[in-house]
């Protein structure tokens, strides 16, 4: 098989003509920074959603608005699985609250609701499940858990948009969800992040504290004006999405049916392939469902970093999603052990996934896999 495999890279931004055509139109039109386009993107965001969608610059602080407006302060506990992005911990510390650390389910690296369970203490106000790899993992038994415990259910969906949980939309039902429109996300604004709930109260903290806290300033954005005379009442942060942003993203919104359609094609690929190669476990995720924003497999017998060096010598770049927070020196510092998070650490590999990537190419990242194993 011949390929220019040099040329295949883990992850990438998938953007045309359009986009540049529409950030053009933006830059002709001098509004840089929130206004219409911003307006018109969270319109389409919440006919998608069939939920009203809040936008701001990026995921994190699509996570750090959402858990702020629940009124999260210092001494408070949220439960949330280790085996995530920094992003996420940072997002919970910026309010003075503490990250829980909890284990993952292995099979799923999604969250142990057993662990989180016996980590709830008087301080424990919200758990954040992390739908790692586009896979949501038990939620039914995360929404059953906080009911029982009076929790606040905040997800962090940043690598599931698109994805359906019992047929319906991840972010179209639940207490509130967050997801990521980074450059590399299943679809992109540049940069972005957006909120989705039915809590008014949040919502309208949200739309104040994107914006310093400025009080009904997003009405005068959106009419291309800016508010003179203002109350400030709570901590505000400089998180509102451009017009800029916004504009890439209405037209990746459009593109997203076949975005979807490749990703799980892909998937579906990398899966049927890789399912009876010894000393590979897949996780369980259903690609019928599920749009993998990441593609991930488990080496097993301690050849994770030796596979992966070989892999990258064939010009094959792999990924490692992601080093658990726990372990991190500003959480914890290897002070608390979470065994099973930390086994399926050390044999998780990300294999390249993006539209631009061809069958042939995924095959030819198969059959390194297959040889160096062998």
């Amino acid at each position: 098989m011949e390929i220019n495999n040099k040329e295949i890279r883990l992850s990438r931004s998938v953007i045309g003509q359009e986009e540049i055509d529409a950030v053009t139109d933006v830059l002709k039109r001098q509004y840089l920074g929130m206004g219409q386009d911003v307006q018109l993107f969270e319109q389409e965001l919440s006919s998608f959603f069939n939920r009203e969608v809040v936008c701001v610059n990026t995921g994190t602080a699509a996570l750090h608005l959402a858990l702020q407006a629940i009124g999260l302060k210092e001494g408070d506990e949220v439960l949330v699985q280790s085996l995530t992005y920094v992003a996420t911990y940072q997002a919970i510390s910026a309010t003075g609250a503490t990250p829980v650390s909890c284990e993952v389910v292995p099979e799923t690296c999604t969250i142990d609701l057993v662990d989180a369970e016996r980590k709830i203490t008087p301080n424990t106000k919200a758990i954040l499940p992390v739908h790692y790899a586009g896979n949501v993992g038990d939620l039914k038994g995360v929404y059953t858990l906080a009911k029982k415990y009076n929790l606040r259910v905040i997800e962090d969906a940043a690598h599931a948009f698109g994805t359906t949980y019992n047929s319906k939309l991840i972010g179209s039902f639940g207490d509130i969800c967050c997801i990521s429109l980074d450059g590399i996300k299943n679809i992109t604004s540049g940069e972005g992040g957006i909120i989705i709930t039915d809590d008014e109260t949040v919502l309208s903290r949200i739309k104040d504290a994107r914006l310093l806290g400025v009080e009904k300033d997003t009405e005068n954005r959106f009419k291309g004006q800016r508010s003179w005379d203002f109350d400030v009442t709570q901590q505000g942060w400089r998180y509102h999405m451009s017009n800029i942003m916004a504009a890439i993203g209405r037209v990746q919104l459009k593109k997203f049916p076949k975005f979807k359609e490749k990703r799980q094609e892909l998937a579906a690929l990398y899966k049927n392939c890789l399912k009876d190669i010894e000393g590979i476990e897949l996780l369980d995720i259903d690609y019928n469902y599920v749009v993998p924003h990441i593609f991930v497999i488990r080496i097993l017998g301690g050849k994770r970093d030796i596979v992966k060096t070989k892999l990258e010598n064939l010009g094959i770049p792999t990924g490692i999603h992601y080093k658990p927070n726990h372990l991190l020196t500003y959480f914890n510092g290897k002070s608390e052990r979470l065994k099973e998070t930390e086994t399926v650490y050390n044999e998780l590999l990300t294999l390249p996934i993006h539209p631009c990537i061809e069958e042939n190419e995924i095959e030819f990242i198969i059959k390194g896999i297959k040889d160096i194993l062998r």
